[in-house]
């Protein structure tokens, strides 16, 4: 007996990998995150299936329902949204399987970033613009940050921020980040991004909370920070396909015609 710990992607079904969709569609229990996981995503469980929504479940009651499927000889899928690795929650859930001796795997999912990027249509790392990106969160009423890790702190390196549970403290994500990437720095928030409501709000760190504030977003967004987002950057192209510059694939130099 095996638990999957599976990643769902941002919400679109379509957006699962293969994988995925095939140990759902085999696990003969499938436990999924509902407010966060569309059951059309778990609409490929075998007829039969347990299927439970663990949104109202404590921690308790899903590692239940894991040594019952477990007492059975049963597999179970236990879904998750974006991917697994990413404030999935999981770590709390191994060290119970590991205690009671279950095996587990782990299937990655698309993580929201990159959803939300492909939704904006751009790139987050950009040449000379911004070349790494910091996921991150706010506290609010969360478990609270380690030491060192603010806003202020990753804000320094000019990266490109994707900043999650921090769509009711904009006001405060305005206060740390202006001093560091200007009032006039794109940001982008994306409100369920892959579901059938997904919103794309872009504004600056001066006006977006009021863009939010007009479109109601009030919970399950993602927002992107930095000035990789802008379109106005005269960036220079990668040299990983200049004709100028060899490499282990392309040995010699080509000429510019």
């Amino acid at each position: 007996m095996t638990v999957y710990f599976i990643g769902a992607g941002p919400g679109d079904p379509e957006l699962l990998t293969l994988k995925a969709a095939r140990i759902i569609g085999e696990c003969p229990v499938c436990l999924f995150a509902g407010s966060l996981v569309p059951e059309a995503v778990v609409a490929c469980a075998p007829a039969g299936a347990r299927v439970r929504d663990t949104a109202p479940m404590t921690l308790d009651e899903t590692h239940a329902e894991i040594v019952a499927a477990h007492d059975r000889g049963q597999d179970v899928a236990r879904v998750h949204s974006g991917d697994p690795s990413l404030y999935g929650a999981i770590a709390e859930q191994i060290r119970r399987l590991k205690a009671d001796g279950i095996d587990y795997q782990i299937i990655p999912g698309v993580p929201a970033y990159a959803a939300a990027a492909a939704a904006l249509g751009t790139e987050l790392t950009v040449p000379q613009v911004a070349q790494s990106i910091v996921l991150t969160r706010m506290s609010m009423k969360s478990t609270s940050m380690p030491e060192g890790e603010t806003l202020e702190n990753f804000a320094r390196s000019g990266a490109t921020l994707a900043i999650h549970l921090g769509i009711r403290a904009l006001r405060e994500i305005e206060r740390q980040l202006i001093p560091h990437y200007g009032a006039d720095c794109p940001v982008a928030v994306a409100y369920r991004v892959g579901w059938p409501d997904q919103q794309m709000i872009r504004g600056t760190l001066s006006d977006i909370r009021e863009k939010v504030r007009a479109a109601k977003v009030t919970r399950t967004a993602l927002i992107l920070v930095g000035p990789a987002l802008s379109d106005s950057h005269g960036f220079p192209d990668s040299a990983l396909y200049d004709p100028a510059k060899p490499h282990v694939l392309r040995p010699k130099v080509k000429p510019v015609n």
